[in-house]
């Protein structure tokens, strides 16, 4: 049986944030999908089956929407300690961890992101990831972009990941560079 969980939105430049999330065997909050909707109905069908939950409460705030308020602010960092939890197959839920190394202000490529995830042939599967990914800003899939510099998809529309991408950038810390 899956846990209950509970949802909860709040508004951002590009439009209603939502997320349903599930409290982990710590009793911490875990998010198990997010994204640019103000319907719950929108998020639970990329939530994996084996984590779908059977019902969901409103919450009216939840903790996590703090760390979404503080990254529109621009502390574009606050989103990296939220957890999170998805399922699939390997490589999927490898992918998904390594999205969340890639820095903001820095986006990859698809190609790229295929080589950070240690299969550099594998552009179609690192594309199908950022697809797939039902925690969306927390796994900052939007970091990702065509080979040709291109915007390429978002399930929550191209002028989202702009906006974010944008956001990202003028908020980024420098990178300070390395001396050789």
């Amino acid at each position: 049986m899956t846990p209950p969980a509970r949802h909860a939105t709040v508004a951002t430049p590009p439009g209603p944030f939502s997320v349903v999330v599930t409290t982990g065997t710590d009793g911490e909050d875990v998010v198990l999908a997010a994204g640019w909707t103000g319907d719950v109905a929108d998020l639970l069908p990329v939530v994996h089956r084996s984590l779908r939950p059977t019902w969901v409460e409103h919450a009216g705030s939840l903790p996590v929407l703090d760390t979404v308020e503080a990254f529109v602010g621009g502390d574009v960092a606050a989103i990296d300690a939220v957890r999170v939890r998805q399922r699939s197959g390997p490589f999927l839920e490898d992918a998904w961890e390594v999205l969340r190394t890639v820095p903001a202000g820095q986006p990859d490529t698809y190609a790229a992101f295929a080589a950070r995830c240690g299969r550099p042939s594998a552009v179609r599967a690192a594309a199908n990831a950022c697809a797939r990914n039902a925690a969306a800003l927390f796994v900052p899939c939007h970091r990702v972009l065509g080979s040709d510099g291109g915007l390429g998809g978002f399930r929550w529309g191209t002028p989202v990941k702009r906006w974010l991408l944008d956001h990202e950038t003028e908020h980024a810390p420098v990178p300070v560079p390395v001396e050789a």
